[in-house]
């Protein structure tokens, strides 16, 4: 009878949401990786904080959503949440409480993950330390601040459901197509946005923009962003941070750190798969910088960048981007560019390419019109078709990094 006791007192505490439970290791060790795949860590995780204790400030078009604490502390995590909570927050978007989830939260990618991986990440998030950290109040104007809106919002944009495998593909191409429509939400910042902030379907992985950086397009058949890289270039890229076109730098570079390099070559070798599936939209020509802004921004490279990019745009494979190419470059939108003349840029470290390379500014030293004549010939030398740059576009984005600061 004792015994009978005992075993019901087990087995009400294991059923309590956010209790101590006794996973086998394998469970924990499959719901880290598939964390790792969804790049938890990264938004969940504000700058110098406890990883997944939240506070990071993501910046959006309506305004600033504070990321929130998912370690299982009970009064300011999640730990009272149980695993059908936790499913119905990243399958439809609701709240323990019901209350809607702004989509910020990628919850319309998440939806596509099927029931036993969102376990296994609840499973591992159990594991780790509780973390006490007090969420802070999103900064939203009204009505954007009344979460009944984010109902109409769902009805028009949001479809959930599972991932469905397409039966006339190959095993590793649905799992690229699962890696990155499903947990790897890459849409999120590589694809452009509506008016109401949700994915432009049409423009589908073509490219966006996210806390003034330009995502570039990542797709890689015909005319995509990626057409001139290789299979074994895009899983380079994931995997060490670097390949003989570029290095991941701030936002992507966060997602190689805590997630792409996680994986194994065969998931960013489906990934790769994928991608190089995907053609995208002949551009139409740009037009040409005049010959005067041609000839300052050749003399403007050659005395500050070349030393590194060389004076054919090549740059050293593996360590100076190749500007020749560039998909950056070649971005209808000259944000990234910009931004990195401006404050510089910095290589992430990893485990394969540990030296973290980093480019100086040169916003201190260059004018608006200085910078716009080098962006220009940059991005209309060696091949590149980006159309020319002006100073009013230099000068708004040296105003909205000014104004973050």
């Amino acid at each position: 009878m004792r015994s009978l006791i005992v075993l019901a007192g087990v087995l009400t505490i294991w059923a309590q949401p956010g209790a101590a439970q006794q996973n086998s290791h394998a469970q924990v060790e499959r719901g880290r990786y598939i964390t790792a795949t969804a790049n938890c860590q990264s938004c969940h995780t504000e700058a110098g904080g406890e990883a997944f204790a939240g506070g990071r400030a993501m910046e959006t078009p309506f305004g600033t959503i504070h990321t929130p604490n998912i370690t299982f502390d009970e009064a300011t995590g999640i730990g009272r949440w149980s695993k059908d909570d936790f499913h119905r927050a990243l399958h439809h978007g609701r709240s323990r409480d019901g209350s809607r989830l702004y989509p910020a939260f990628p919850y319309p990618h998440f939806t596509k993950m099927p029931r036993a991986d969102v376990d296994a990440v609840y499973d591992y998030l159990a594991s780790r330390p509780r973390v006490s950290k007090e969420r802070k109040e999103h900064e939203l104007p009204f009505p954007l601040s009344w979460r009944r809106m984010v109902g109409i919002w769902n009805m028009m944009f949001f479809e959930p459901g599972e991932f469905r495998a397409d039966p006339a593909r190959s095993p590793e191409w649905n799992r690229g197509a699962y890696l990155v429509e499903g947990p790897g939400h890459c849409a999120g910042c590589h694809t452009e946005k509506n008016l109401a902030g949700a994915d432009n379907k049409d423009r589908h992985l073509m490219g966006g923009q996210l806390e003034n950086w330009a995502a570039p397009n990542i797709r890689g058949g015909r005319n995509g962003g990626l057409e001139h890289w290789s299979a074994a270039e895009i899983v380079a890229f994931l995997k060490t941070g670097r390949n003989a076109h570029t290095g991941a730098l701030t936002r992507m570079g966060e997602v190689v750190n805590v997630s792409t390099e996680e994986m194994t070559e065969a998931d960013l070798g489906a990934i790769a798969t994928y991608l190089k599936s995907l053609d995208s939209e002949a551009r139409a020509p740009s037009s040409r910088p005049s010959e005067a802004v041609l000839k300052a921004g050749r003399a403007i490279y050659f005395d500050n960048c070349s030393a590194c990019h060389v004076s054919t745009g090549v740059g050293v494979p593996h360590v100076f981007a190749r500007l020749a190419g560039s998909n950056k470059l070649n971005d209808p939108d000259p944000t990234t560019v910009i931004r990195i003349i401006l404050e510089g840029a910095r290589a992430v470290p990893t485990a394969a390419r540990p030296s973290p390379l980093s480019m100086p500014a040169f916003g201190w030293k260059l004018t608006d019109d200085q910078i716009a004549s080098v962006a220009s010939y940059v991005r209309a030398s060696w091949g590149n078709n980006g159309a020319p740059v002006t100073a009013a576009q230099v000068e708004d984005v040296r105003s909205a990094l000014t104004a973050r600061r």
